[in-house]
């Protein structure tokens, strides 16, 4: 069942998105601003869907608050220090620190949710660091010296980004969506609303737009991530977390004209053979344990 990977793509695919929409946007608007309209889009469609249909999303109470806190905290960390790491590094820094989050995953799988992690996820993960390399190398620290504190920035906002997968998985015997939206939306909201008020810049109506298509976005990419390690395990995702390369690539060229690289598409090739290799040897794996010989797969 590819469910789970589907839903991590999906999720990656619309962070992308929303990165290349916020970034149409950073020259225009403080990081504050743009977050806290994230959150209150989020609040506001979450809200919304309830009136229109009871119930709509799962209920709100929780018997983990602790972890939803956690949970939105790591939400919030994540995105203010990785927005912070790239005021003082080049993209290609910071993205290679990012890429360590797989194998940060699947340690956190084993440690704290005491899951086992099979070799061909520990080795597809590898090939597919190798592919992020091969496609960054020729740009590390290209264009200014990285500071201490842009890698320290970048550092944590991999940690936190690990723990809110770690979260996703703890919390997979929860129903609905409900929670994993109103959660977020209420720390991160309160957290930047004193900041967005100190630096708010009148938007235009395009500008409104995008803003609130940021919340949409940011919306139904948090809850495929959070669904996506409901139905599968760190073991069978965490390769497939490199997709983001080819995502941002493609992103990269369809929206701002920027062609890659040949190092960058022989780099990509390498991480979409390892997801796709990664998958059918987490499958066999899999069908192994069910007694399904390979051949009725």
């Amino acid at each position: 069942m590819v469910r789970g990977p589907l839903l991590l793509m999906a999720g990656i695919g619309l962070f992308g998105l929303l990165d290349a929409n916020s970034k149409l946007l950073a020259g225009s608007f403080s990081a504050s601003q743009t977050i806290f309209l994230r959150y209150a889009v989020l609040l506001g469609l979450l809200l919304a869907a309830r009136m229109l249909v009871r119930g709509a999303g799962g209920k709100l109470g929780t018997r983990h608050p602790w972890l939803h806190l956690t949970r939105a905290v790591s939400m919030l960390g994540a995105g203010t220090l990785f927005f912070l790491a790239f005021r003082h590094l080049p993209l290609a820094d910071g993205y290679l620190i990012f890429f360590t989050a797989p194998f940060l995953t699947l340690i956190a799988a084993a440690v704290f949710l005491k899951e086992r992690i099979p070799g061909a996820a520990w080795i597809w993960s590898v090939v597919g660091f190798l592919g992020v390399l091969t496609a960054l190398a020729p740009q590390l620290g290209e264009g200014r010296e990285g500071s201490l504190f842009g890698f320290a920035c970048a550092t944590l906002g991999t940690l936190c980004y690990t723990t809110n997968i770690t979260i996703n998985r703890s919390l997979r015997g929860e129903r609905g969506v409900a929670r994993l939206v109103l959660w977020p939306g209420i720390v991160g909201g309160a957290a930047t609303a004193p900041f967005a008020a100190w630096h708010w810049a009148a938007p235009t109506a395009l500008q409104w737009t995008q803003l609130l298509v940021n919340g949409v976005l940011a919306g139904a990419a948090t809850v495929c991530l959070a669904l996506a390690f409901r139905v599968a395990t760190p073991a069978r995702l965490a390769p497939f977390e490199f997709i983001a390369l080819p995502w941002a690539v493609s992103l990269d060229y369809l929206i701002f004209g920027n062609a890659p690289s040949l190092p960058v598409i022989a780099g990509g090739a390498v991480v979409v053979m390892a997801c796709v290799m990664s998958e059918r040897a987490v499958g066999r794996a899999a069908r192994r344990v069910q007694g399904i010989p390979a051949g009725n797969a």
